[in-house]
């Protein structure tokens, strides 16, 4: 899986946030069919959002579809999805989320299962020291892209 099209454009999109210096993590939606609906990554940083987390961003660069399309789709992530990127795949019944890493976070991965969307998860090395790097040298930017106190 880590050869497939959609993690390998969910893990350039988080290269492409970690350069940008936002938190890197990328995602990618892609349809039954093979094809790239959507990708993008973590913007928190680069645009003040509250809210554009990379599978986020993934789904509104995918534009506005109709449901059929997120039925048989793949949603690739660098990073365990948090309880808000999860609730999304859960809402548009996406089949299948592929993560990158789950050692920095684990976000709603049994939800996931619970409502039947299957989840595998790669351990990759890359997404692990791309997150590794950014806590490191921004803990404070970490906390709060994941709801957290400063510590």
């Amino acid at each position: 899986m880590e050869t497939d099209l959609g993690f390998k454009a969910a893990l350039a999109e988080a290269q492409k946030g970690s350069d940008e210096g936002g938190v890197p993590i990328g995602a990618a939606l892609v349809s039954a069919e093979g094809n790239i609906l959507g990708r993008g990554h973590n913007m928190r940083i680069q645009n003040s959002s509250a809210t554009l987390h990379a599978e986020i961003s993934a789904l509104e660069k995918a534009g506005r579809l109709p449901a059929a399309s997120y039925r048989g789709a793949t949603m690739y992530t660098t990073l365990s999805p948090c309880d808000m990127c999860t609730g999304a795949c859960v809402m548009y019944k996406v089949r299948r989320v592929v993560i990158g890493e789950n050692q920095t976070f684990v976000g709603g991965e049994e939800y996931l299962k619970q409502k039947g969307i299957e989840v595998v998860v790669l351990q990759n090395e890359k997404c692990q020291e791309l997150m590794k790097k950014f806590i490191k040298e921004n803990p404070d930017d970490w906390n709060e892209d994941i709801g957290e106190e400063d510590k």
